[in-house]
């Protein structure tokens, strides 16, 4: 056998070898619990960003193997992503809150939400961080590396990937660990259902970004609270009730102010 070859050879068992797979998994498990649930790490999403790109060009020679490739067609992905980011808000309004709403308190919303409530510029820039953070950074790092090296470890079946998205979900609900229960559990769904839409759509990463962004546009509560400053004038018209500029499906800012349950995944 050649030096060549014998590389060669190297190369392929390290690529598929599902125990080198399985740790990746675990070592990812443990840095999501070690940041959210124990504070004994740094934040996961980049830790695992780097770690999965270096993996995956390591392992598997191209960035393509996170899910990062063209698809045959924008619209399907477009059209996958909209379902799924629909699914997801309305999941979580009308069935996950009032279920979990039976055992615990309301998710709890994301730290500084309430300091640019009102604020369009401000809530403008939020939306920036969670369409790069929270979008592409969640997306690369449970979706694209946990989820296919969870894969990986059950030997890459159908039924493995489909393994790998539950696991993942349960991580993405530890994830959002400071929302308490309610909140882990509408994560933990949301994790789901952006998963089904990555098998769904042939493992295309760009579909979970997608819907991952326009769920936590189109259910933010920064995003539902932005405009009210500018708009105070017709929401005075209105009774009081302002429909937020950009989303004209979100739930109606009132003067009673009623709590926001927040759905950012």
């Amino acid at each position: 056998m050649s030096l060549r070859s014998a590389g060669s050879d190297g190369r392929e068992r390290i690529a598929t070898s599902r125990g080198l797979s399985a740790a990746e998994f675990l070592i990812g498990a443990g840095i999501v619990i070690g940041h959210n649930v124990f504070h004994v790490l740094p934040n996961e999403v980049p830790i695992l960003v780097v770690l999965g790109l270096a993996s995956m060009r390591l392992r598997n020679g191209s960035f393509a193997a996170l899910g990062f490739k063209k698809p045959a067609s924008w619209s399907k992905i477009a059209l996958i992503a909209v379902a799924a980011a629909a699914l997801r808000i309305v999941l979580g309004n009308f069935v996950i809150d009032p279920i979990t709403a039976q055992f615990w308190p309301p998710a709890a919303a994301p730290a500084g939400v309430e300091s640019i409530a009102g604020d369009l510029r401000s809530a403008l820039l939020y939306l920036g961080i969670v369409w790069s953070f929270a979008a592409f950074g969640e997306e690369i790092a449970y979706r694209g590396y946990l989820v296919d090296r969870a894969a990986d470890a059950g030997g890459r079946t159908t039924t493995a990937y489909w393994i790998a998205v539950i696991l993942v979900s349960i991580l993405f609900g530890y994830g959002h660990y400071y929302k308490g229960p309610s909140g882990m559990v509408d994560s933990g769904v949301a994790g789901f259902i952006l998963g089904a839409a990555y098998l769904l759509s042939g493992r295309n990463l760009w579909t979970t970004i997608l819907a991952h962004g326009f769920i936590d546009t189109f259910g933010s509560p920064a995003f539902i609270s932005a405009g009210i400053r500018n708009r105070r004038d017709r929401g005075a018209r209105s009774g009081g009730c302002i429909m937020p500029a950009l989303d004209a499906g979100a739930a109606l800012l009132c003067e009673r102010k009623k709590p926001l349950d927040p759905h950012v995944t």
